[in-house]
């Protein structure tokens, strides 16, 4: 099985082609590492964008979770020291209520404490007894009976003051007892305004700060804004100074904050668009890897094509330098191809001999633009010996279009040559053979044919003796007998001269030739033999005009074939007519020669025109095969038929205008 019939079986199997099913088979069977990097690529980045993800997330968390509990302190500690400054003036306040400090020295700097800390709402002294001993401002006298009955059991003792329970409006009060002289010093302290004052606007804008119970209810709250329940936040105890409380912070953002998200966001995208572009990346490499093996095993399956082909293959430029040769070229010729590739003309296996010839075609070629032609010319082979080719020069068009030069198909046609030689001088013997062995047969007609003109001679000769016996002789009458005598010797020569042409070995000589002439040649030739066998013989003849041929050779084909009808009207015949007519069509002159005989029959037919096949005991079997080759030499066809009434029609179709012979065929049949 060959090799194309191998690559038609397996396309047809749904194979594919079977060197890209073979690249493709080695492909999955061995890892390209190479092939991997953009995936791997992409993992890494994947799992380097999650881990710095995470981390920065991490990150953020532990840097605003150090930030937030960083700042309540802060904050805590701010207040408290607040807290300090109004417990440090109750203090003072107290040790000098105790030396008796006028009442004017007290006002004046109670004033100045509330006006310098608004939060401050009073200042108030009480005696022993629970009575106002004074109040700032006036008539703003606080009311915090647990703190009075607190303050009384802790008289003797307490060095610093007491904080009562926060209002729920936010109002906390502080006492100092006097010590040793009864009674009390109080401030009322608004927590609201304390947040309000004391915390810087930088705090302010970052976290809501408020001041709960133990049940998350808001004594006191400085916050712009509503903080959702995922964001950072931080709870510290405010007891004491502030009993029951808790000081909470919460952010207004989300984790990281603005600039953190946007940061995130950016690197996100950024890994994003690097997964993204690394995936195309894999994906455009593995389909230019897919193409490039397709590419592989095509580019091997052609080479291994063009390498396996039995035709010289030869691409070559305008200039005619050589592009590309192929292994059969290299072995006609006997180069390799390192020695023709890239070389300019002259090439070296041109013969010298037709060295102008061939700069001639390649000027043509070069010249004629992008037209395919053939030619035949001869090569030299490295060891001196010539070769006979035939080159047909395609255009060779590049991928855009551009004539870039000519792709050459050279056959090697020695051998051909030489045996289509042998052939032709084969079948010129045949057909000289054949010709001797019509003469033989036609021994009757040609001893008929020169019987008459001896006679008549023979007649006339004796005419002219007793004429010139006569002492009164007419010259008129010998004259005219001369002429009888030269006539009828003109006339033997001319069926001798025939039948030396028939006869003799001779080259076909091409001329202007009558049909009707020939046909009528022909049946005087064979009068004699169609009486023997019992035939009539008429011609049926519409003018024509005359063909380029061979009237030997035609007179020939026409003998065959009449001869050929006559034997086949023996036994098996409908009639006793033998017909040959002469019709003219378009472009060609049909001769037809129709017997009455009893056909062909068809296990005959396919083998008709072969060598030695004959139907006849006697027969060589070469008298159609010989008909054949005289109708080809004249450019025309030779076909059969059956007749409509039986017996069978050989048509011969002869062109008004037969083809230039070439110069190689010398005009020899072939």
């Amino acid at each position: 099985m060959t090799k194309s019939s191998n690559e038609e079986k397996w396309r047809g199997s749904g194979g594919g082609d079977p060197w890209e099913q073979a690249q493709a088979s080695g492909a999955w069977q061995r890892i390209d590492l190479l092939s991997l990097v953009p995936l791997v690529a992409i993992a890494a980045l994947a799992i380097g964008v999650a881990a710095l993800a995470w981390f920065v997330e991490r990150s953020e968390v532990e840097r605003a979770r150090v930030k937030i509990a960083t700042d309540a302190l802060w904050v805590e500690q701010t207040l408290r020291f607040q807290l300090s400054i109004h417990e440090d003036l109750l203090v003072r306040l107290a040790l000098e209520g105790v030396e008796g400090v006028p009442q004017a020295m007290f006002e004046a700097r109670a004033r100045l404490h509330i006006a310098t800390n608004p939060e401050v709402q009073s200042l108030t002294f009480y005696d022993a007894a629970g009575k106002v001993l004074q109040a700032v401002p006036d008539r703003v006298v606080p009311d915090d009976p647990e703190l009075a009955a607190l303050m009384k059991g802790r008289a003797a003792h307490a060095t610093r003051p007491v904080y009562g329970n926060v209002s729920a409006n936010g109002l906390v009060t502080i006492g100092m007892p006097l010590a040793g002289a009864g009674g009390l010093v109080m401030a009322t302290i608004s927590i609201p305004i304390l947040l309000e004052r004391h915390i810087p606007w930088w705090i302010a804008e970052q976290y809501g700060v408020k001041v709960i119970d133990a049940g998350g209810e808001t004594i006191a709250a400085r916050q712009r804004l509503e903080t959702r329940a995922g964001n950072a936040r931080h709870v510290i105890a405010f007891d004491p100074p502030l009993r029951g409380t808790l000081l909470q912070i919460s952010a207004y953002d989300a984790r990281g904050g603005f600039h953190s998200t946007l940061l995130f966001g950016a690197i996100m995208a950024l890994a994003a668009f690097s997964v993204v572009a690394l995936a195309v990346l894999f994906l455009s490499t593995r389909r230019r890897r897919d193409a490039e093996l397709r590419l592989r095993g095509e580019t091997a399956f052609r080479r291994s094509m063009e390498e396996s082909l039995t035709v010289g293959l030869r691409a070559k430029d305008h200039d005619g330098r050589i592009l590309y040769v192929n292994a059969a070229f290299c072995n006609l010729v006997g180069l390799g191809a390192n020695e023709i590739v890239g070389r300019a003309p002259p090439m070296p296996y041109w013969d010298p001999s037709r060295m102008g010839e061939v700069e001639e075609r390649q000027r043509q070629l070069k010249a004629s633009g992008a037209v395919s032609q053939s030619f035949e010319t001869r090569f030299r082979h490295r060891d001196g010996h010539e070769i006979d080719v035939q080159v047909f020069e395609a255009p060779l068009i590049d991928a855009g279009g551009v004539h870039r030069g000519w792709m050459g198909s050279v056959i090697d046609i020695t051998e051909s040559r030489k045996a289509a030689k042998r052939a032709r001088t084969q079948d010129e013997t045949i057909a000289r053979t054949g010709r001797l062995v019509a003469l033989g047969e036609m021994a009757s007609t040609l001893a008929h044919e020169l019987n008459q003109p001896l006679s008549a001679i023979a007649s006339y000769a004796a005419g002219l003796l007793n004429l010139t016996a006569k002492p009164d002789m007419d010259t008129v009458l010998v004259r005219l007998g001369a002429e009888k005598l030269s006539q009828q010797a003109a006339r033997a020569g001319l069926v001798i001269q025939r039948v030396q042409d028939m006869a003799r070995k001779r080259e076909p000589r091409f001329s202007q030739t009558h049909l009707e002439d020939v046909i009528a040649g022909t049946i005087s030739l064979l009068s004699a033999d169609a009486r023997e066998h019992h035939v009539q013989l008429t011609a049926e003849i519409e003018p024509t005009p005359p063909v380029a041929a061979d009237h030997i050779l035609l007179e020939q084909l026409l003998i065959n074939l009449t001869r050929n009808g006559m034997e086949a009207m023996g036994e098996h015949r409908t009639g006793d007519l033998l017909r040959i007519r002469l019709r003219p069509r378009e472009t060609s002159a049909i001769i037809e020669v129709v017997d009455q005989g009893g056909g062909i029959a068809p296990e005959v037919e396919d083998r008709l025109y072969d060598a030695f096949a004959s139907t006849k005991p006697q027969g060589l079997g070469m008298g159609l095969k010989i008909c054949r080759s005289i109708v080809e030499l004249h450019g025309g066809q030779l076909g059969f038929r059956p007749g409509e009434g039986g017996g069978t029609v050989f048509t011969v179709s002869l062109p008004y205008t037969h083809h230039e012979m070439s110069a190689g065929e010398g005009g020899r049949m072939v």
